[in-house]
């Protein structure tokens, strides 16, 4: 009778199948859930830069003020809601679009990673507004 399974016996073949499939699952949900955290933080930081570039911009565009004015204004900015290493790479100057005057802060600010696994480089944020001066 080897390799029958009678009716009121149950099938000793799949003991333990639910453990390794909940191991095997959990690793890979687990996985996508990090994915997921590190592109909302990436997406965070992104918008948390763009912000603070575009006001900075804004400041330095005013009759009074100066792009290196909205420079400074940009990294007390950044300073104040990310961690100083994301400021350190600010730079304001003014230029012409369209034959209009205008003052761009450009941001440079390297990836922020979550845990030890995340991508390398650096993100480029511009922040322009017309110049009030003209």
């Amino acid at each position: 009778m080897s390799g029958t399974v009678s009716r009121g016996q149950p099938d000793h073949s799949e003991t333990g199948a639910a453990v390794v499939d909940f191991a095997m699952v959990s690793g890979l949900v687990m996985v996508v859930f990090l994915a997921v955290v590190q592109l909302g933080f990436i997406l965070h930081v992104r918008n948390t830069l763009i912000s603070c570039a575009s006001e900075g911009a804004r400041y330095g565009a005013r009759v009074d003020s100066t792009p290196g004015d909205g420079a400074d204004r940009t990294r007390a900015l950044i300073a104040a809601t990310l961690p100083d290493s994301y400021a350190q790479g600010v730079s304001a100057h003014q230029g012409s679009a369209g034959g209009v005057s205008v003052v761009t802060v450009e941001v440079s600010s390297p990836f922020p990673v979550v845990g030890v696994i995340g991508p390398n480089g650096r993100m480029h944020i511009q922040g322009r507004a017309f110049s009030e001066a003209q």
